[in-house]
Order: structure tokens, then sequence, then C-alpha cells
């Protein structure tokens, strides 16, 4: 496979959108990445040009996506690089598209409070006040995909005997529904 996989660094730009589909979770969300240069004439700190991506992601990525990340929140990016033009109104446009394989918070400006969910405990990742933190059903209605695109036997498998997974949540992860900040 020739995948152009990329590590990008910035902030999310726009709220995640969360979507059903008939293969599972489907979320996307804008990302800005400005490159910031030093400026030896003026001895300071200048931004460059920002670039804007649509970030896609899927299944289990999609779900903890929606519930972990806000407007304005840096993040590093990880994923393969999709460029696709378009013409509308007559005029030939370009989009880059990062089809995510992980995601995660900038802890160089900033800390974060992992929380592992496990299967049928998604509510460590939904906001304060969501119906899935009310304790409602562990999936989005109608939720029939795999979980994740990498298949049994990944770190977070806890459906097979012998597995790394963890089958109840320990002290730690019940400590961890109580650390949840309000966005």
């Amino acid at each position: 496979m020739n995948d152009t996989l990329v590590t990008l660094v910035g902030n999310a730009a726009t709220g995640v959108e969360f979507r059903e589909t008939a293969t599972g979770g489907m979320a996307r969300f804008r990302f800005a990445v400005t490159p910031r240069r030093w400026d030896r004439e003026k001895q300071l700190w200048t931004d460059g040009h920002t670039s804007f991506y649509t970030v896609w992601a899927w299944r289990t990525l999609a779900l903890n996506l929606s519930g972990s990340v806000s407007v304005g929140e840096p993040l590093v990016v990880h994923g393969r690089l999709k460029v696709r033009e378009e013409e509308r109104e007559g005029q030939r446009r370009t989009f880059v598209d990062i089809e995510a394989v992980a995601v995660g918070h900038d802890l160089t400006r900033g800390t974060a409070a992992f929380r592992r969910v496990l299967r049928g405990e998604p509510g460590l990742t939904a906001r304060v006040g969501s119906p899935q933190r009310a304790g409602t059903s562990a999936r989005p209605e109608g939720f029939t995909g795999p979980d994740e695109p990498d298949g049994p036997g990944d770190p977070g498998d806890s459906g097979k005997p012998g597995s790394s997974g963890a089958r109840h949540s320990t002290d730690r992860q019940k400590a961890g529904q109580e650390l949840v900040s309000v966005p």
C-alpha cells in the first residue's frame, strides 16, 4: 500500500460532527495548522499561513473523538493524506483530507487525563450532561460496524481469553469518571 502518512500538530478549528453510518460511526472536523517561525530581524516569533484540513475518523476513533475534542484544543493528528479536486460553481477547488489513524491532545501545551473505554462503557468519553453519561446505551443507536479498523487482538480487545484488555473497570477508571471536565 502506498499511502502517504502524515503527522500534523495544530488546533481543532470546528467541533467534531459525529453520525452513524451503515458500517459504524463516522466523525469529521476541521483542523488548523499554523507554522511559527523565529524572525531574526524583529527578534520575535511570527505566525505563517494557516492551512486547514478536514480530518475524518471511523468506528471507535470517531466515537471517542466526539466525546473528547472541542473547538480550539491543541491536537496531534496522524493519518493518511488524501488530496481531492472538485468542481463547484464552475471553479476547480482542491481539498486536503486526513483519514485519521490516531488523534491525541498536544501535551506540550496542556495536560490531559486519559480514560480507557472498555467495550460497553462509552460513558467515559461522553460529555458531562449527555445521555451517555446518564447511563444509557453504551453505543449509539443502530451501531453495527466493527469496533476498530485494526481488528481483533488489538490492545483494547477484552473479549478473548488471554487478551491484554481488562474485563472490568478498575478503580483508576472509576476515579477517572469523576475527573471529567465541563466543556
